[in-house]
């Protein structure tokens, strides 16, 4: 059994994912509608894919957790599927 220190210190991290993959987010958004005035880079289009990209991921992992008994079946898909994970939460946050 983990601690409430293990335990605080995980929402505290998970927290600091979210917040970054939103930001990713905001900064994708931004980018489509700046591609609706202007051409852009190849940079910022690779930006928008993985973004895109990690929001599709989202939405199986998401549907996984609707199901009756998802919160038990969500981690073992990720042990078993680890790419299933948006990028903010497979990297390391600093």
């Amino acid at each position: 059994m983990q601690t409430i220190d293990e335990i605080k210190m995980l929402l505290h991290r998970n927290k600091l994912r979210l917040h970054q993959e939103l930001l990713q987010s905001k900064e994708a958004m931004h980018l489509i509608r700046k591609s609706t005035h202007s051409s852009l880079t190849e940079e910022e289009k690779l930006k928008i894919k993985v973004q895109l990209l990690d929001i599709c991921k989202a939405i199986p992992a998401f549907t996984v957790f609707m199901l009756p008994g998802g919160a038990l079946l969500l981690p073992l898909l990720i042990k078993l599927i680890p790419d299933i994970l948006p990028s903010a939460f497979r990297d390391d946050v600093k």
